[in-house]
């Protein structure tokens, strides 16, 4: 019975693909309603966790890698031709976590010179797009979404030995990044009851295609409505 309760990868999915239409609509069209911008709080942290999960059980780690990244290009190249914003979304950040967590495993796995290659290139090219050009292209409005924080969550997730280290872990980043970030970015804290839920069931169906979707979806509505509005 106890292996039933709490709830599963799917769940926690849908969470936080609901917590983020709260966020991004708040945001966009009902920036006076903070409380929705708070709901969204949610959203990173569970999809952080849960992008550690699929790289752990990925059957094809270069698919699963080449998904996120290439869609997380995708939606950043039409949101800058519609604003000609250089800030980066979350898929940009998560896609640094695996290839990181992938070129981690690469060189753990086969210790040869092309691996440690391979790996100190990836740690090279984090460091350079998370922390360096977000300082360099500052005035031109470069910033990865959460920072290197948003980079560190899913690989420190990975790496953790067991679900209550997850969770310390979890927990200790999101402060680190409330500290930063200040005021309702604390709110993120709320996510970690959420995942101690978590039950390691994926659910009966497999939804992950329907958040490839949802996420540009429910990002080009916004905007159309938000363009709708404004004029």
């Amino acid at each position: 019975m106890s292996k039933k309760f709490g709830l599963t990868n799917n769940q926690l999915k849908l969470i936080a693909m609901l917590s983020m239409l709260s966020d991004h609509a708040g945001k966009e069209l009902f920036p006076e309603y903070q409380i929705l911008q708070i709901i969204g709080r949610l959203a990173f942290p569970i999809f952080a966790y849960m992008i550690a999960e699929g790289c752990f059980y990925t059957r094809n780690k270069k698919r699963y890698f080449l998904t996120i990244a290439l869609l997380g290009v995708g939606c950043q190249a039409v949101y800058f031709i519609a604003e000609r914003s250089l800030y980066q979304n979350i898929l940009i950040t998560f896609s640094l976590s695996v290839i990181t967590i992938f070129a981690v495993e690469s060189y753990i796995n086969n210790t040869t010179k092309k691996s440690k290659s391979i790996l100190f290139s990836v740690i090279s090219a984090v460091f350079v797009i998370a922390i360096i050009l977000p300082v360099v292209l500052k005035e031109q409005g470069f910033v990865i979404d959460y920072g290197i924080y948003g980079v560190l969550l899913p690989v420190t997730i990975f790496y953790a030995a067991d679900k209550k280290q997850k969770l310390f872990w979890t927990t200790v980043i999101l402060i680190m990044l409330s500290i930063k970030t200040g005021g309702i970015q604390w709110c993120s804290l709320a996510s970690v009851p959420l995942l101690a839920l978590y039950n390691q069931k994926r659910g009966k169906y497999n939804i992950k295609p329907l958040f490839y979707v949802f996420y540009p979806a429910h990002l080009a509505i916004i905007y159309i409505i938000s363009v709708y509005l404004a004029g």
